[in-house]
C-alpha cells in the first residue's frame, strides 16, 4: 500500500466565535472582522493582526487545495494568537474549549483526512491535562502548544508535567513559536517572523535539552517542532562545542551534549529550499523530518511538500518525510 502524504503543519481559524469577553471574561480579546464571503481579518482591538481567507474555515476549500497539492491527510492546529497563556487559567480554559469545539466542526466534514489538534491552558498543567483528555475523547488527535509561557520555557516543571501526561496518553505534541519579542528593530519587514520565530524555536529545543527535560521525559513522548526546528540544525555543532568547552555553564541539567538527543524530537520541512532541507536531513536524520506546509498562510509552502518532492533524496527517505514519519508521530 502506498504511504499517504501527510501535512503535519497547518492552521485553522473558525468563521466567527462568541464574544470572548462575554464568554470568558476580561477584555481585549481577538475578534474576527468578516470582510466578504471568502475574506476576513483577525483583529486585536482596533488593529489588524492578520488577513485570512476562507481556507481557514472552509473544509471544501481546504480539501480542494490538498487535492491540488497531492496531500492525503492534514493535521489542523490552532492559530497561536488564541492560546491566551497570559490570561487567567479559567479564561484560558474557556477559550480553549470554545476553539477546540469549533475545530471539530471544520474537521468533522472529512475526519479521515483532516486531523484536529487541540490547544490547552498551558499556564495551568492540571487544567491543561484535563482539557487534553476531554479533547482526545471528543476526536482530537493531538495537541499544539506554544514554545513558552511567559518567562517559563519548555523545561519548566509545569510544562514537563503536561508533556509527561501527553506521553502517557500517547498524544503527539506539536510545538509552534508564538509571542515573539518585539522591538523597533523587529518591527520592520516582518522580522519577528523571519528572525524571531526561528530563534524562539531554537531556544525551545535547547531548553528541553539543557534544562534536562528530555532526561526526565519518557522516550515514548512524540514531540515535533515547527519551521524546521528554527535555527537549531544549523547551530547544532556550536551548541555541542559550547557544551564541551564551557561545561560549567552550558551543560545546565543535561546528561549529554545536544547532539545526543537527536531522535527525541521531530521537525517539519517548512524550510523552502533544497539545501536547507538537506541540512535538516543530514543533521537530524531523515526519520526525524516530516512534511509540513504552514497552510493556509502566505509564509507557508505551496504546493505543500514541493521541496521534499524535488529534492535529491533516496525514494525511501522521500516517502518517510512525505508521510511515513508522520504516521509514526500520529500513532496511526
Amino acid at each position: 500500500m502506498t504511504t499517504p502524504v501527510i501535512d503535519v503543519h497547518s492552521h485553522y481559524v473558525p468563521k466567527g466565535w462568541p464574544d470572548l469577553g462575554d464568554a470568558c471574561g476580561g477584555t481585549d480579546w481577538p475578534s474576527l472582522r468578516v470582510d466578504s464571503a471568502s475574506e476576513a481579518t483577525i483583529m486585536l482591538g482596533d488593529k489588524e493582526f492578520r488577513r485570512i481567507t476562507d481556507a481557514c474555515w472552509n473544509a471544501d476549500q481546504r480539501l480542494a487545495d490538498m487535492d491540488e497539492d497531492g496531500v492525503d491527510m492534514q493535521v489542523v492546529s490552532p492559530t497561536p494568537v488564541f492560546f491566551a497563556y497570559g490570561r487567567t487559567a479559567e479564561q484560558a480554559v474557556a477559550v480553549a474549549r470554545i476553539f477546540n469545539d469549533l475545530a471539530l466542526d471544520i474537521t468533522s466534514q472529512a475526519p479521515q483526512r483532516l486531523l484536529p489538534f487541540c490547544q490547552v491552558p498551558l499556564q495551568d498543567p492540571d487544567a491543561a491535562c484535563a482539557e487534553l483528555d476531554r479533547c482526545l475523547a471528543n476526536g482530537h488527535h493531538g495537541v499544539e502548544i506554544g514554545n513558552h509561557v511567559g518567562d517559563a520555557d519548555l523545561d519548566s516543571e509545569g510544562v514537563v508535567q503536561f508533556l509527561q501526561h501527553c506521553a502517557v496518553r500517547g498524544a503527539p505534541v506539536f510545538v509552534h513559536p508564538w509571542d515573539m519579542p518585539s522591538s523597533a528593530r523587529l518591527a520592520r519587514w516582518m522580522t519577528q517572523w523571519l528572525v524571531g520565530m526561528p530563534a524562539e524555536t531554537h531556544l525551545s529545543i535547547l531548553s528541553l535539552i539543557l534544562g534536562g527535560a528530555f532526561d526526565r521525559l519518557p522516550d515514548a513522548l512524540r514531540i515535533a517542532f515547527a519551521h524546521g526546528g528554527g535555527s537549531f540544525a544549523f547551530w547544532l555543532g556550536r551548541a555541542d562545542n559550547a557544551w564541551h568547552e564551557r561545561n560549567d555553564v552550558v551543560r545546565g541539567r543535561s546528561q549529554a551534549p545536544p547532539s545526543a538527543y537527536i531522535g527525541r524530537f521531530s521537525v517539519d520541512s517548512v524550510v523552502f529550499t533544497e539545501p536547507s532541507l538537506r541540512l535538516l536531513v543530514d543533521a537530524l536524520g531523515h526519520e526525524n523530518v516530516m512534511m509540513g506546509s504552514d497552510y493556509p498562510y502566505p509564509l507557508g509552502e505551496r504546493p505543500a511538500g514541493a521541496v521534499v518532492r524535488q529534492a535529491d533524496l533516496l525514494e525511501v527517505d522521500r516517502a518517510r518525510i512525505l508521510g511515513g514519519n508522520a504516521l509514526r508521530f500520529l500513532g496511526l
